[in-house]
């Protein structure tokens, strides 16, 4: 209803108009004294109903215009991703307006609270989930209810949720706020169930919003050395995910019978800040109401520096620009399973003299085979053979199984932090094998801190 204008009936895909009479101010006025109050984002409702009414003003704030929105309870919705739902996993639900976000909240909350028997709090900022009124619609089952007395408090009614009322799972509609954004984190830190939506229709979109992005785990720009560059094939300043998502799982809702599923948001997030196709999988509902799966283009797994080549005999080593002679009395020395190639396309290892690090034939061979270069500033044995203990991981004074299994330890976890973007704690090591385990993850470009005290000292690898 807009003053002055033939009021209108919006479907999906077409408009009738009801009437040919124009609305008048006094029309507006008695819709509106028909209904409760407006809150501050002009928002109203019907108690105990779902419809929402939202007024537009004009500039001395009289309401010239009612947008009317029919809101229901339709069970069911939420099938394509009951599965995922009933996880117990954070979930993020991203579309454009009027494609169904907050009438699967209704149903999750009813569904999680009824079904699973779990204690549910939706905080209900516009009492769209919920409906008007101090007692909820039926449509949220035995979930209860939080109102917000107005937007700009519903980061603290969040925290207040978790903090007063011991939820399982928190439901909450419209994140778009930095203070909602960071309620969030804390909350899925503190262990609680979240299922949320969010203003953005697609994962890229929330990707580049420097104000939500951390629902995903955020974004900063990071400089890259030559040599790490090269190793990647990249510019020297990329853009990379800066922490561990606050939503395990994003769906992207596509039509109200059509989602595309992210189940894994940190690799979905990498894959595309490294522009690489981002994957997920595609669920529709047919025509006979068979709930259809479709995954898209299986990503390539992310490349990763090995610790280990898993082939037979010995690591081959080549030197570059440094004496074969010193390089062959080190590893007799340091007892290495290593032995001297001349070739660069025979090794797995080079060391470089580093003044001829940027050789374009060393550079080559490095890109096409994925070797490990190691430098030294000088032709020495000195830092030869503090090239080889970096190498090879060896500590003199150390026993080799035990500095084997950590080693081994440091390198299955990297690999999780990786590809799960979590946390990961090792073992407890004495000083030594932890100064070659932070060299490892340093590698990896994470960050790692040794936490406790001796002898149970130890560290902890983050994202």
């Amino acid at each position: 209803m807009d003053l002055g204008r033939v009021p209108q009936a919006r479907f999906p895909g077409r408009v009738a108009n009801l009437g040919t009479e124009v609305v008048s101010q006094d029309d507006i006025d008695d819709v509106v004294g028909k209904l409760g109050s407006f809150t501050g984002d002009n928002r109203a409702g019907i108690e105990r109903t779902l419809h929402r009414i939202s007024a537009i003003r004009n500039r001395q704030g009289r309401i010239i215009g009612l947008t009317l929105r029919v809101g229901r309870a339709i069970f069911g919705t939420i099938e394509p991703i009951r599965d995922l739902v009933e996880s117990g996993r954070n979930i993020l639900l991203l579309g454009p307006p009027g494609v169904g976000k907050t009438t699967k909240l209704r149903e999750v909350a009813r569904v999680l609270a009824d079904d699973a028997g779990k204690r549910v709090m939706v905080v209900d900022t516009s009492n769209e989930i919920g409906g008007d009124g101090d007692i909820p619609h039926p449509g949220i089952g035995s979930a209860r209810r939080m109102q917000v007395p107005n937007p700009e408090r519903q980061h603290a009614v969040m925290i207040e949720a978790v903090e007063n009322h011991m939820p399982e799972v928190i439901i909450v509609d419209e994140i778009g706020t930095e203070a909602e954004a960071a309620a969030a984190r804390t909350i899925a830190e503190r262990g609680v169930q979240l299922v949320a939506t969010a203003h953005g229709n697609s994962l890229e979109n929330l990707v580049m919003n420097p104000v939500l992005s951390d629902l995903v785990g955020g974004v900063h720009t990071v400089t890259l050395g030559d040599e790490e560059a090269r190793r990647r094939g990249t510019p020297k300043t990329i853009n990379e995910r800066r922490a561990p998502p606050t939503f395990d799982i994003v769906v992207e809702l596509l039509g109200r019978d059509e989602l595309l599923v992210h189940p894994d948001t940190a690799e979905a997030v990498d894959r595309l800040l490294a522009n690489k196709p981002v994957g997920g999988e595609r669920r529709t509902i047919g025509p006979d109401g068979e709930l259809q799966r479709e995954p898209l283009e299986e990503p390539d797994l992310p490349e990763r520096e090995e610790t280990f080549r898993p082939r037979l005999g010995p690591t081959r080593v080549c030197p570059y620009a440094v004496s074969p002679v010193l390089l062959e009395r080190v590893i007799r020395e340091l007892r290495l399973d290593a032995v001297m190639v001349e070739r660069l396309e025979q090794a797995d290892v080079v060391i470089a003299l580093r003044s001829r690090a940027d050789d374009p034939r060393l550079r080559r061979a490095a890109d096409r085979r994925n070797l490990r270069v190691f430098t030294v500033k000088r032709n020495g044995s000195s830092p030869i053979r503090r090239a080889l203990q970096d190498a090879f991981y060896v500590a003199e004074g150390l026993d080799e199984e035990e500095l084997r299994e950590a080693v081994r330890e440091a390198e299955f976890a990297i690999q999780r932090v990786l590809t799960e973007g979590i946390p990961v704690a090792l073992s407890p090591q004495r000083p030594a094998v932890r100064r070659i385990q932070h060299r490892m993850v340093a590698r990896h470009h994470l960050s790692a801190e040794s936490v406790g005290k001796e002898p149970q000292r130890h560290l902890v690898i983050h994202p």
